[in-house]
């Protein structure tokens, strides 16, 4: 297959982790209507989320026994790999006129009406279909279990600056495998050296993590902003926090909340109706509304400025 034959092929834009398994399912389903051109990230994982296990991208060896195996009997289509950095996919978009474009869900950071990428396919009238990098339920539910980030947080009960404790909520965002925002929280006491580390949480995909790439994400589906909480997959950090909180025997009383966005409104309502004293933020969200509406309900509420690690 040449560069040219291109624009007659189905493009899989370069997934995300998928299975053999998934791989067969898909060419089973797209092969008979066309060749395929598989993208290889350049890149082990999805850019932006860098050496977290849940967004490692597909290796090309994971399939190519398979593409092997179907180039050496198929007489009609054919599958050909296509490497290339994720900042080149609309270049690629724009040079050739694929018959389809196939996305991997969580193939990207961001919801995919954000890039670049999107804006080509619609100017250029290309048919896309957002796929799941699984071949079932079950295999999407055992991704999970054996995907877990294994990151490092301070024992409880550890004496921590403010910001070490802004970086364990950046580092707790870490564990969400949802691509379409990050959050983190990590929860303190104040003592006169610093703060006493009780907890940390993230904004978790419901009902399992895996669940929005398996079925879609619901801001994709939608096309659906930033802040729209109706279509949204996750529980927010907070929530998880204070879910976590009981289960563990944590009180609540004169703690503080540190937490990487500042709570959205619905958030903020519940936030205020607690016994947490502090919320300590980086980014802000929703015109302030969580702002002035802790501070009404007698929290103390701090914007901060904090570099990321």
């Amino acid at each position: 297959m040449t560069a040219s034959s291109f624009d007659d092929a189905i493009f899989i834009a370069a997934p995300r982790e998928i299975s053999a398994a998934r791989f067969k399912q898909l060419i089973k389903h797209y092969l008979p209507k066309a060749s395929i051109i598989l993208g290889i990230s350049k890149q082990p994982y999805v850019a932006g989320f860098d050496g977290q296990p849940q967004f490692r991208m597909l290796e090309q060896g994971t399939v190519q026994p398979i593409i092997d195996a179907v180039n050496e009997r198929s007489k009609i289509n054919m599958i050909e790999v296509l490497e290339y950095d994720q900042s080149e996919l609309p270049t690629i978009l724009s040079s050739h006129n694929f018959k389809r474009v196939l996305l991997v869900n969580g193939s990207w950071k961001f919801t995919f009406q954000n890039h670049e990428a999107f804006k080509v396919l619609t100017e250029r009238k290309i048919p896309f279909k957002y796929v799941s990098p699984f071949i079932d339920e079950d295999e999407a539910r055992a991704y999970e279990a054996t995907h877990r980030s294994e990151l490092q947080f301070p024992e409880v009960g550890s004496i921590l600056s403010e910001t070490e404790m802004l970086d364990i909520a950046n580092l707790a965002a870490k564990q969400s495998y949802d691509y379409s925002f990050q959050t983190g929280v990590a929860l303190g006491k104040k003592t006169s050296e610093g703060y006493s580390f009780l907890m940390e949480a993230f904004n978790k995909v419901v009902p399992y993590q895996t669940y929005a790439l398996h079925h879609g994400n619901s801001r994709e589906k939608q096309m659906s902003g930033f802040q729209d909480t109706a279509h949204y997959d996750t529980i927010h950090a907070e929530m998880h926090i204070l879910i976590k909180a009981p289960q563990q025997g944590i009180d609540l009383r004169g703690t503080t909340l540190f937490i990487t966005l500042l709570p959205c409104p619905a958030c903020a309502r519940t936030l205020s109706q607690t016994d947490i004293s502090e919320v300590v933020y980086v980014n802000d969200h929703s015109e302030g509304y969580g702002t002035k509406l802790l501070q009404a309900s007698g929290k103390t509420v701090r914007q901060v400025a904090y570099n990321r690690k």
